[in-house]
């Protein structure tokens, strides 16, 4: 796997900061004078330094997060793209808004009344498919590549569809994932004039808090999760280490509203029965659950409703979205590394922020809160919504 998120830079980083429940929010200067002027980048990201200045500059951002992770995930793979078949290597990525940094700026540019300063390189730059095609360039792989736009269930998804390549036998390697970078003026005041954002601009580091009895939205992040699939058969043959196995997968719609979830979750509890169901996994063996929990009074309500009604209480639930804040599209992909890194090291990050959890929520769900659990786990699932009423679950077991 390849990770480049608020919680840092490469695996080890991730894993140490989402196990240290210490929030990466921070008040953003490029939001200046927004009333919403908190986010999560990642830290020391130079795409310079990581890419070249000549590869650098053509790519907006959301795209260079997903290269480096990319190239990180085939390092970590220990697999050699000089002497793979390129021809039976797949790259599928979760996206939402694309170039939506880079478009916006280009707009500002024309509207300006200087349209000739636009960038030549504005379309490319900003089309949601390109991220696909430059992960494919980069590493010279020639078999299919696309992107999922499932809002911020993408990255879920991208990992769902790269699994039926593998099994369908169409490809043999899949980089899988999702990115996003779209911390924009624009963007984010349109989150916020939709109530999607916490307001709490005072305490940055507090305000990302799921499942929290105050909670009041979430902090929009940024960041790029990039896993390298193959069949369990083919990853042992080689010797290659293996974090987890993806058991199961499933989607659903809610056919309910554009951007609220189900109330009572339904369509979030459909998809992870049938990922349940897919993986051969009952109810009571799922150990441990990283939530979509978004830090968003809906979503936070209606998501535990759907887990206690599919899994009753006894799964530890933890959403890792208290330290990196909501990375969007790429989240799905994020929080199913961070639960394959759980079953690997046999711990369960904490819920950040979390003083007491909301009386509201009438279900029993147990929520890691404080400081992480260490234990062994065999099975956990990882669970996603998105805008449109989009559902993702994927259920990982331990790897045999």
């Amino acid at each position: 796997m390849g990770l480049v998120t608020p919680a840092g830079i490469g695996v080890e980083e991730n894993w140490r900061r989402v196990l240290s429940g210490v929030s990466a929010a921070a008040t953003d200067p490029e939001l200046k004078g927004e009333k919403v002027d908190i986010s999560c980048r990642v830290p020391g990201f130079d795409p310079t330094a990581e890419l070249g200045r000549r590869t650098a500059w053509k790519l907006d951002r959301f795209t260079q997060l997903a290269v480096v992770g990319a190239r990180q995930a085939v390092a970590d793979a220990a697999l050699d793209t000089g002497s793979w078949d390129c021809t039976r290597v797949g790259v599928v990525i979760g996206n939402s808004l694309g170039g939506a940094s880079t478009l916006e700026k280009q707009l500002r540019t024309y509207c300006a009344g200087t349209p000739e300063d636009v960038s030549a390189l504005m379309i490319p730059m900003s089309m949601v498919n390109m991220v696909a095609g430059y992960v494919a360039m980069d590493l010279r792989i020639h078999g299919p590549s696309l992107v999922t736009a499932t809002a911020c269930a993408s990255g879920a998804s991208a990992i769902g569809t790269a699994r039926e390549w593998l099994l369908s036998g169409l490809c043999d390697v899949v980089l899988a994932g999702g990115t996003e970078s779209a911390i924009s003026p624009g963007t984010l005041n349109g989150l916020s004039r939709m109530g999607a954002l916490s307001g709490r601009t005072d305490d940055p580091g507090a305000a990302s808090r799921p499942f929290a009895a105050d909670r009041d939205g979430f902090v929009a992040g940024e960041g790029a999760a990039i896993l390298v699939l193959e069949r369990c058969a083919d990853a042992t043959a080689r010797g290659a280490r293996r974090y987890a196995d993806i058991a199961g997968f499933s989607a659903t719609s809610d056919a309910h509203h554009a951007t609220a979830p189900h109330p009572r979750g339904e369509g979030l509890a459909r998809a992870l029965r049938a990922a349940l169901d897919d993986a051969g996994v009952l109810p009571d063996e799922v150990e441990h659950v990283n939530a979509h929990g978004t830090s968003t009074p809906m979503n936070d309500l209606t998501e535990a409703r759907a887990l206690h009604s599919v899994l009753g209480a006894g799964a530890a639930v933890t959403s890792t979205k208290g330290v990196t804040g909501h990375t969007l599209a790429a989240a799905g992909a994020v929080e199913a590394a961070y639960t394959a890194l759980s079953l690997y090291h046999g711990a369960i990050p904490p819920t950040a922020n979390v003083q007491s959890l909301d009386p509201s929520i009438d279900v029993e769900i147990d929520v890691v809160t404080g400081s992480a659990r260490h234990r062994p786990i065999s099975v956990a699932a990882s669970t996603s919504l998105g805008f449109g009423g989009h559902n993702a679950a994927l259920v990982l077991t331990v790897a045999a």
